[in-house]
């Protein structure tokens, strides 16, 4: 059981999360290959309660092909508190022309100068969002 004073550790509700995704412009992309776990940063855009990206051919683009289960996350922080947001879900590479069409409207364009034009969504199975409010160490507490 955790032990959690003055509201250091407070979970979000899914709309603040998908709130705070939208304000953020880099995460990080866990993919498992089956014991290996590799994490990418990358660069995304929403679209709707989906998570968009570009990726070139590579590692990361094969993992995906190979197991499609991925999580996804963002944080940030200031001196007082901090936030941390996990999906979980699944992505597919886009192949459909018309969906391309679409999320090539979207603000998104490659964070280095790479060409990337394979586009991929994460799919969200389920999301948590945590706020946590930094402070010293409280005294130990003991039975």
């Amino acid at each position: 059981m955790a032990y959690v004073e003055n509201d250091a550790i407070t979970v979000m509700s899914d709309e603040e999360a998908w709130d705070l995704l939208t304000r953020e412009p880099i995460g990080r992309l866990a993919t498992t290959i089956g014991d290996d776990i590799e994490m990418f940063p990358i660069n995304y855009v929403l679209d709707g309660r989906t998570i968009v990206f570009r990726t070139a051919q590579g590692s990361k683009l094969f993992e995906l092909t190979v197991n499609s289960r991925v999580a996804f996350e963002v944080d940030a922080y200031e001196d007082e508190g901090g936030w941390s947001i996990v999906v979980h879900g699944d992505a597919e590479v886009l192949e459909d022309p018309a969906e391309i069409e679409t999320v090539e409207q979207l603000p998104l364009r490659p964070w280095v100068p790479t060409i990337k034009t394979t586009y991929v969504r994460i799919r969200p199975n389920y999301l948590s969002g945590r706020r946590f409010r930094f402070g010293d160490e409280p005294e130990a507490w003991h039975l």
